[in-house]
């Protein structure tokens, strides 16, 4: 098994190792921005856990102490949110302060993920142009050939030609996949933000509306 990856590898030409350059860098790309996802996401549920029970209590300089010496993306939100609350004169105010926080965190949550889109368009492409290269070069040794020998060299010099299409799509094909699992997990940890906005916010006004009334 091993000769014939190397040898997969050493008739594709020099392209297939430019496909696997890119294959690295993808890679690199997807264990850093899981990591950095898995993270963040871990680290938003546990302030989460530590700041709702405040905010219920009403203890909000508690909440917000908690909050501010975390650099968390949902406290920096609700370090926002509170602390556009003692001058905020209704809900839109406080819900854009927060969504303003927001604008901050999203970039960094999607940073670098869409690179992995490109690199398997770019993997695509280089084994594709690998095998068109390698198709010029298979028809014009078979035009300096016997005839006799022209059918055998063509076959061999395409089956060769074509490891580069075949490792491109090989690349590609995982790399479009990760692509999309960390776009959802993206998405999930945007939606998360979101609903602590509204949680945060609707128990504000309820505890707001309550000590107006009384």
């Amino acid at each position: 098994m091993y000769n014939d990856v190397v040898s997969f590898f050493q008739d594709g030409g020099n392209f297939m190792y430019l496909i696997m350059l890119v294959f690295a860098f993808g890679l690199a790309i997807a264990l850093e921005r899981y990591l950095y996802l898995t993270v963040a996401k871990a680290n938003n549920r546990r302030m989460m856990s530590k700041v709702m029970p405040l905010l219920q209590r009403g203890d909000y300089k508690a909440a917000y102490g908690v909050a501010s010496k975390s650099n968390h993306a949902v406290s920096r939100m609700l370090s926002q949110g509170l602390s556009r609350y003692k001058s905020a004169s209704n809900r839109d105010d406080i819900e854009t302060a927060m969504e303003e926080s927001m604008m901050e965190v999203i970039p960094r949550l999607e940073k670098r993920t869409h690179y992995l889109a490109t690199f398997a368009n770019i993997a695509t492409l280089l084994g594709l142009l690998g095998t068109i290269l390698g198709l010029i070069k298979a028809f014009t040794a078979v035009a300096q050939v016997d005839a006799s020998l022209k059918a055998e060299i063509l076959s061999t010099s395409i089956s060769v030609a074509m490891n580069t299409t075949a490792l491109g799509l090989m690349v590609a094909i995982p790399l479009l996949l990760i692509h999309t699992v960390l776009t959802t997990k993206t998405t999930e940890i945007v939606d998360s933000l979101e609903m602590a906005t509204v949680k945060f916010i609707n128990l504000m006004m309820q505890r707001k509306s309550i000590k107006d009334a009384k």
